[in-house]
């Protein structure tokens, strides 16, 4: 199965690796760099993300096991990911560059999955991956 995250060049402080789309976004919101109205805008797309992705439960805690995120190559993990229009509008408006990298094995060692998505810890080194430009 192939797997996908969509990221910046920024690194997370926490996982030590490319910050998610997600995260992205969200970092502009936190700035005050979108405007009023695509703030709100946000916070409708996260309410409604957060009704269809299941969000991992080390989220609660802030992540303090640093297990990163990759979508599954399924019809649901790629439903979501085209969903997400609104995420990959602000990133290019806002000039923040997201890449697409994928990879035909699972990234590191699972911690969990679900139908749209899996979470792994110790990403593998030599994971050989193919990355290419978003937006």
């Amino acid at each position: 199965m192939k797997y996908y995250r969509v990221h910046s060049e920024d690194i997370a402080y926490l996982t030590n690796q490319p910050r998610g789309i997600f995260t992205v976004v969200y970092k502009l919101v936190e700035a005050k760099v979108v405007t009023e109205d695509e703030e709100k805008e946000y916070w409708k797309n996260r309410e409604y993300f957060e009704k269809v992705l299941p969000v991992p439960p080390f989220y609660k805690d802030g992540n303090t096991i640093k297990a990163v995120t990759w979508f599954k190559d399924t019809e649901k993990g790629n439903k979501v990911y085209q969903e997400m229009v609104y995420y990959r509008n602000m990133a290019s408006k806002y000039g923040v560059k997201l890449y697409m990298t994928e990879c035909e094995e699972v990234p590191g060692d699972v911690i969990y999955e679900d139908d749209f998505q899996i979470a792994v810890i110790n990403q593998k080194e030599d994971l050989k991956t193919r990355v290419s430009l978003v937006c």
